[in-house]
């Protein structure tokens, strides 16, 4: 430990071998070793005795929409990464929608590279978008280090960012197949959002008929079948149906290159608890009943479903009108993501190291970033949150690091304090006192 420069020690380190007393050695940024609890501490070295509170990895993200620069008002990096960090989470990839201008070519990625540089307080990637008329577009953005493409099937919300229909999909898929490179989709049949009772005003109800499953489930199937004859890798975003979850676990056992999503308020808000009118729990798609909540639970468990992630889309207040057919389809969860998750799951008997699983390591290595990232190993940047699972807080939206502090979470009580967070071996956020923004850029390893 002679070139070491700081230890962190715990109780309780979850690693990849599983959660045990032990002290965490850094140098340069990175894990050096991870060392019995009682290693000797040389002189001049720092030494950060954490007690009982649990050191996990630091999460990653995958799902973000940041919506800078163009849609600022809405979010920010300044403001997502401040959120992010005070949730434990220490790398974030930015979805390429909106923003003004899209990710959808290399010259619309400089210019988000360069208003994140400096106002990132965690690790910042970036997806590309795929879209009808820039498949041309999709090599030099892989090439220029995206982790990948994301594309709608139905709408999306947003007039610069088109939806592939079902030759698009297998143009762009063919495409992004030829590369090796991964195209994760917004999976919705637009045909069966067409036919489904469309009624606007305040009955949660009403707007859930409008998204019904077979909508999620057609557009699975139809992803499947186009991954299946190209050989292509594929991802599911935030998984909402339960239907689907057959098509997925024979997908896979068939050897389709497929993976899986879902999201803190899937598993943790049901359909029944939401009041008419409180638009800030509206999501495309949407959540669902409780008992389709139980079974995205137990794919999480069994493995059909690989990994959970935020899928942060904030707006304005004023967008989140008490009508849902006219409000802002999305939920803003970075800061409260792993004490939701956690909350949850500890209720359902699964472990902290679940979580760190579904929430960190399987993120990590979805995006390539597992060499780096996702684990408290040797040889991987020293990202860290530090947790006390069994304090709890009650979420009040004024305490949120979020630019709009519009939540669906407010008001209840959840499990895990996020006592600190340190990004390669600074600590960035501590009991809401931040540093100055110390993140980095992110990009995919050739």
């Amino acid at each position: 430990m002679s070139d070491t420069e700081l230890v962190l020690r715990s109780t309780r380190v979850i690693t990849p071998e599983g959660t045990r007393p032990a002290s965490v050695a850094v140098v340069d940024g990175k894990i050096a070793a991870v060392l019995p609890y009682d290693a000797e501490v040389l002189s001049g070295v720092r030494l950060e005795d954490l007690g009982d509170d649990v050191l996990l990895p630091g999460l990653v993200d995958t799902h973000v929409h940041v919506n800078d620069p163009g849609r600022t008002e809405w979010e920010g990096f300044w403001t997502a990464t401040r959120a992010a960090a005070a949730g434990g989470i220490t790398s974030l990839v930015d979805m390429p929608l909106n923003s003004l201008p899209p990710t959808t070519t290399v010259d619309h990625l400089r210019t988000k590279q360069e208003v994140a540089a400096d106002k990132a307080h965690i690790d910042v990637g970036f997806w590309g978008g795929a879209l009808p008329d820039n498949v041309k577009d999709l090599r030099p953005l892989h090439e220029s280090g995206v982790f990948g493409f994301k594309a709608f099937l139905s709408p999306s919300g947003v007039d610069e960012f088109p939806h592939l229909d079902q030759d698009g999909l297998a143009r762009s898929l063919a495409e992004i197949a030829s590369f090796g490179g991964l195209l994760i989709v917004h999976a919705e049949d637009p045909h069966h959002l067409e036919a489904a009772p469309q009624q606007a005003g305040p009955k949660y109800a009403d707007f859930l008929a409008s998204r019904p499953r077979d909508a999620e489930d057609t557009a699975i199937a139809q992803l499947i079948a186009q991954a299946k004859r190209l050989d292509a890798r594929v991802h599911v975003l935030h998984l909402s149906s339960s239907a689907a979850l057959p098509l997925i676990a024979q997908a896979k056992a068939e050897g389709v290159r497929i993976t899986v999503e879902t999201c803190p308020h899937y598993l943790t808000l049901t359909a029944e608890e939401v009041p008419d009118g409180a638009s800030e729990f509206k999501c495309c798609p949407p959540i669902r009943e409780s008992a389709n909540q139980d079974l995205l639970w137990q794919a999480l468990a069994d493995g059909t479903i690989d990994c959970v992630v935020t899928d942060h889309s904030p707006s304005t207040a004023d967008l989140k009108t008490g009508d849902f057919a006219t409000a802002w389809g999305g939920i803003s969860g970075l800061q409260l993501s792993l004490a939701a998750v956690w909350t949850a799951a500890r209720k359902r008997g699964h472990s902290l190291e679940d979580v760190v699983r579904w929430m960190s390591a399987r993120t990590a290595e979805l995006v390539g970033l597992d060499a780096r990232k996702g684990a408290i190993e040797a040889g991987r940047d020293a990202d860290f949150a530090v947790l006390a699972p069994d304090e709890t807080f009650t979420v009040d939206p004024a305490a949120l690091q979020h630019r709009n502090r519009v939540t669906a979470y407010a008001g209840k009580t959840l499990h895990g304090v996020v006592k600190s967070t340190w990004l390669r071996g600074e600590r960035i956020v501590a009991n809401g006192e931040f540093t100055a923004p110390k993140g980095r850029l992110l990009t995919r390893t050739p």
